[in-house]
């Protein structure tokens, strides 16, 4: 079964920049969509940043026009870049496959922490 692994995770100061990355190890028929969430400590897990299949992406109002998602297919790899990082960004990161695949429709890495604190 398809495995995902996050890195890049880690503390840095308000303004600063962070990328996230996820390598995925197995095969999957099909992915729709790849996708980064963010769980703060004590909140629900929320959807940060979406790359569907056809190439188009989505991204939370709060972080809009500060984070970026890609895919590298020939790593199997997905990142997230994250700029002009607020306190308000802390939180555990996970990524997310959504796949065709009967009995494996969701794929959870085990997520990355990110603190933003000065």
């Amino acid at each position: 079964q398809v495995q995902l692994v996050e890195s890049g995770g880690g503390s840095v100061q308000p303004g600063g920049s962070l990328r996230l990355s996820c390598v995925a190890s197995g095969s999957i028929f099909s992915i729709n969509s790849m996708d980064w969430y963010r769980q703060a400590r004590g909140n629900e897990r929320e959807l940060v940043a979406q790359l569907i299949a056809g190439g188009s992406t989505n991204y939370a109002d709060s972080v809009k026009g500060r984070f970026t998602i890609s895919g590298d297919n020939a790593k199997n790899t997905m990142y997230l870049q994250m700029n002009s990082l607020k306190p308000e960004d802390t939180a555990v990161y996970y990524c997310h496959y959504f796949t065709a695949t009967v009995g494996a429709r969701h794929i959870w890495g085990q997520g990355t922490q990110v603190t933003v604190s000065s």
